[in-house]
This record gives structure tokens, sequence and C-alpha cells, in this order.
């Protein structure tokens, strides 16, 4: 599994990431954790405000924090899907 955080390094994305990384410790998976700061790239996913979290190349978050809980959910549907 693979996610993304994509976003300019503005402190909500940092955030994010740290969130991200907390939900996959918690979770206990073997998931890496990738920044994507290019604008181009961010665009491709059709993104238009970030943060976003992007699970195995699906958008699954865009323009806000989610809290921890928001976030292990986010990653169990996509492990179901």
């Amino acid at each position: 599994m693979q996610i993304k955080v994509l976003g300019t390094g503005c402190n909500n994305c940092k955030k994010t990431k740290a969130v991200v990384a907390e939900a996959i410790q918690e979770l206990g998976l073997d998931a890496a954790v990738v920044e994507v700061q290019d604008i181009p790239s961010i665009m491709a996913y059709g993104v238009m405000s970030t943060p976003a979290i992007v699970i195995d190349e699906q958008v699954v978050s865009s323009g806000r924090v989610p809290a921890k809980s928001q976030v292990i959910e986010m990653i169990r549907k996509a492990q179901t899907a």
C-alpha cells in the first residue's frame, strides 16, 4: 500500500503527513508515506485544495486535516476495495 500526501509543505500538509504516519503505525501496516509537493503532479490528481491524501492512486481526502480515526477508516476502506 502506498499513501501520498499532496501539498506544498504548509503546516496543514505537515500535520496531515504526521496523522497518516500515526494511523499507519497504529494499524501496524507496512506502508510508505510519500510527500508530493510538485504542483503539476498534485493537479494531475484533480486536487484543487491541499492537503490531500491519495491511497493506492485514489484521492480519499482533500482540503482539510483529517483526524487519525478518519485516516484509519480511509485505509481500511482502501484495503477492502
